[in-house]
């Protein structure tokens, strides 16, 4: 029983409600609102129902509304809509206003964006010098930020139009009521060399197929190494680097470029091997044979209980004929043969239903070795595509460091690439 002291304390949603209704009468669970009277098991109780969930979700659907005027509303006159404290702005009563220190940084940091027009390299100043992003310790208690500067977080600093003392809401702009502190004409410089570096990164960073693209973790400071590219005297050179390095400067990490020809093929290596070995095929066997079987149709169940059924009463009627006081040898012989042979005949009829019902065959660990080893020969003409399904099914992650590579693989993965080859091998033999 499932006991609420309003309807609309459980949902004011008629569809999400309806759905609930439909979960509870499936299991026989009762639904019971403490303070309103229906009775859910008549259609007047369920019209009752549906009458006071509708006015329920009308008034959620007018409370929503409300709200979201009253905050454009506050946006429209400039008035603080929310959100914690920014580097430079502080909220006191429920106001932005500005603290004079971290002005200066944000000023000097915009500064320096357009003297360097890159947000790495602003980030990279930053933390050379110390500097970290602003800390705000909630009411609760709970402490955000303090940490070093990233490409992201000078780029969601300088697209902040807050600091030239205007508000925003739902991606409109909006003069504010606290002060400025940067001119309209820096902000929107700064905006135009963005939108510069945005087009020149589309035009020049193409994306490009990397075998182990989000795959691969830093062992020193768990960053994620992603793939890139560059030309020089007309080669061109693909390699893996810590996105660390990237966003915050090449000392920050001290993982090397990694040339990706390398990696992919240490990687593709051990994948191999781990195919071939005995003890990976032996517990791939077990995993694929000991699957549970299908389950079987109504019929099939049916027939199955009337034939244990049988088999049941023959048991007993045999063991009847054994108890017999008063024996006649001649008729308990024929007796007993009858009805050994009826208990043997659904005895097979069972076991045949049973091996009928559980679908395909037992694997055998011979094909099942064959299905892995037929990986090797063929990978080379695979598709890079499909070559990058293959190892993202057999390899959870890779981490690398400078003391060496951990490869970590999926539990269930080469059960899944057994699956798929064995078709292939039973075509084979038929």
């Amino acid at each position: 029983c499932v006991v609420v002291y309003k309807v609309d304390r459980l949902s004011r949603s008629l569809l999400d409600f309806a759905r609930l209704i439909d979960l509870f009468d499936e299991h026989k669970v009762s639904f019971v609102s403490v303070t309103q009277q229906f009775n859910t098991t008549t259609s007047m109780g369920r019209l009752t129902l549906n009458i006071l969930l509708s006015f329920a979700q009308f008034e959620r659907e007018i409370i929503g509304e409300r709200i979201r005027d009253k905050k454009l509303a506050t946006a429209q006159q400039g008035k603080y809509t929310g959100g914690g404290p920014i580097l430079g702005l502080d909220v006191v009563e429920r106001r932005y206003v500005v603290n004079p220190d971290e002005a200066e940084l944000v000023r000097r940091i915009f500064n320096l964006f357009e003297t360097l027009q890159s947000c790495r390299k602003v980030a990279i100043a930053l933390n050379a010098e110390g500097i970290l992003t602003k800390r705000v310790t909630s009411k609760n208690g709970h402490a955000r930020g303090g940490k070093r500067w990233t490409q992201k977080g000078v780029h969601g600093l300088l697209t902040n139009p807050r600091y030239t003392g205007q508000t925003t809401h739902k991606g409109k702009v909006y003069p504010g009521e606290h002060d400025a502190i940067l001119s309209v004409e820096q902000f929107e410089r700064v905006q135009a060399l963005l939108a510069a570096n945005k087009v020149y990164t589309h035009n020049h960073q193409v994306r490009r197929f990397a075998l182990l693209r989000r795959m691969i973790r830093c062992g020193h400071c768990g960053g994620r190494i992603m793939p890139n590219w560059t030309k020089s005297r007309g080669r061109e050179y693909n390699y893996y680097t810590c996105t660390r390095k990237v966003t915050e400067g090449y000392g920050e990490c001290p993982l090397p470029v990694l040339p990706a020809g390398e990696i992919e093929t240490v990687v593709v290596d051990q994948l191999r091997a781990l195919l071939r070995h005995p003890d990976v095929i032996a517990r791939t066997y077990r995993e694929v044979s000991g699957d549970a079987p299908p389950e079987p149709d109504a019929a099939t169940v049916a027939r199955l209980a009337d034939l244990r059924r049988r088999r049941e009463q023959t048991e007993k009627s045999i063991r009847a004929v054994l108890n017999v006081v008063d024996r006649d040898e001649g008729f308990m012989a024929s007796e007993l043969k009858r009805l050994n042979a009826e208990l043997t005949s659904l005895t097979k009829s069972i076991a045949d239903l049973e091996a009928q019902a559980k679908g395909d065959q037992p694997v055998e660990l011979d094909r099942v070795g064959q299905a892995l080893r037929a990986v090797d020969p063929v990978w080379d003409v695979l598709f890079p595509q499909e070559q990058q399904r293959i190892i993202r099914l057999l390899i959870e992650t890779i981490t690398i460091s400078t003391s060496g590579i951990d490869i970590r693989f999926r539990t269930n993965g080469i059960e899944q690439i057994v699956q798929e080859l064995l078709p292939i091998e039973d075509r084979t033999h038929a």
